[in-house]
């Protein structure tokens, strides 16, 4: 006898979630507001109270609502979390069968970067630009193969996109950050030979940015860059795959 397949219906909690959802739209709630309690939604949504409980974890998980405990469930921030969380899993999960995973995130990571051209180069102000020079030349004192030099690579960038003027940008740029920060130790890429690099093309970034000069910038954006792809294309050959396997 032939199978039949069923269209899955969705679970009680999903409904009940997408139910708190939409009440977070019609009430027009903002990040920080206090939703209704549990019996409160179960009246008003017509749920029950373990479907709305655990339509609660799920959008605790998704960082759409945050519960705390003794207070009540408010409306989150709705950070990136979930997609940075995602990405470093999905990641490292294809890095066991290629680095095109990683080799993808390098790409998106310099397209955004080359994109910003004009806006950074019309955000930069003499103060900031000294603040930036004072970073490069801190990574080049911690050239010494044995001081990390992150935490100022990290500032530098925060500091170079506070000028952006779109925050989902600046979200993505940190998501983008964060997620090659978490997986570059997994998958074995080591940055410390790459310090003098990072610091020559910051200071190629800058001047282009002085000097009002897009194509300059672009192209110091790619340098930037080409050593991660180095380094990946090297761990690849190491682990005996390519980047071009499904």
């Amino acid at each position: 006898m032939p199978l039949t397949l069923h269209a899955r219906t969705p679970s009680a909690a999903l409904t009940a979630m997408e139910g708190i959802k939409e009440y977070i739209r019609s009430n027009q709630l903002a990040p920080g507001d206090v939703l209704p309690s549990e019996a409160t939604l179960c009246e008003q949504l017509g749920y029950s109270r373990s479907s709305i409980r655990e339509a609660m974890r799920i959008l605790a998980t998704l960082d759409i609502v945050e519960v705390r405990h003794g207070y009540g469930t408010y409306v989150s921030q709705m950070s990136l979390e979930p997609l940075v969380n995602g990405l470093i899993f999905r990641t490292v999960l294809e890095a066991e069968r290629s680095f095109d995973g990683l080799i993808s995130l390098v790409d998106a990571r310099e397209a955004l970067d080359i994109s910003l051209g004009r806006q950074l180069i019309a955000a930069l102000d003499e103060q900031t630009e000294r603040k930036l020079r004072v970073l490069v030349d801190t990574m080049r004192e911690n050239n010494d193969g044995d001081v990390s030099f992150a935490e100022q690579d990290q500032e530098f960038h925060n500091l170079l996109m506070a000028g952006v003027s779109n925050p989902l940008i600046q979200e993505l740029t940190e998501v983008f950050r964060r997620v090659h920060t978490a997986v570059a130790p997994a998958l074995g890429l080591d940055h410390s030979h790459s310090v003098q690099n990072t610091a020559d093309t910051h200071v190629e970034i800058l001047d282009a940015l002085h000097d009002g000069d897009v194509l300059v910038y672009e192209e110091a954006v790619r340098k930037h860059y080409q050593p991660l792809r180095t380094m990946i294309e090297e761990q690849a050959k190491a682990r005996g795959f390519s980047q071009e396997e499904p």
